[in-house]
């Protein structure tokens, strides 16, 4: 599992990758996954997922924040708020892998779980980009 982070609205990583040059970069080495983790929230790493899910023959984890900080470095989003959020992923067939990080509690993931359950994991194409 290879994971990499978007760091702001720039859609780009750490390093200064788009998600279709991150996962150029990485997919060669034929991952179990290759998703983003931490630094926004499940709303705003959807457009990167989509990315991801278009064009990558393995799967695609998501472990996002529970929202994104306020002003005194706490997490505001409720695990229903998260996991209502994640669902965009699995209704569009997006991830095979989902978790959470930052801000994210044991009843994010039990929410997460329970919404879950009545999806399959993505299938992922069967050729590399």
């Amino acid at each position: 599992m290879i994971s990499g982070t978007i760091t702001d609205a720039s859609g780009r990583t750490l390093s200064g990758q788009t998600p279709l040059a991150f996962l150029t970069s990485l997919e060669h080495f034929n991952p179990f996954s290759i998703g983003f983790n931490c630094a926004l929230g499940a709303k705003q790493l959807t457009p990167y997922l989509k990315v991801l899910s278009k064009y990558a023959g393995c799967g695609v984890s998501a472990y996002p924040n529970a929202g994104l900080p306020n002003e005194m470095g706490e997490y505001d989003e409720s695990p229903s708020i998260m996991a209502t959020q994640i669902k965009e992923y699995l209704d569009n067939d997006l991830i095979n892998v989902i978790g959470g990080c930052c801000g994210t509690t044991p009843e994010h993931i039990k929410a997460i779980s329970e919404i879950s359950q009545n999806y399959s994991p993505r299938k992922p194409l069967s050729k590399n980009v």
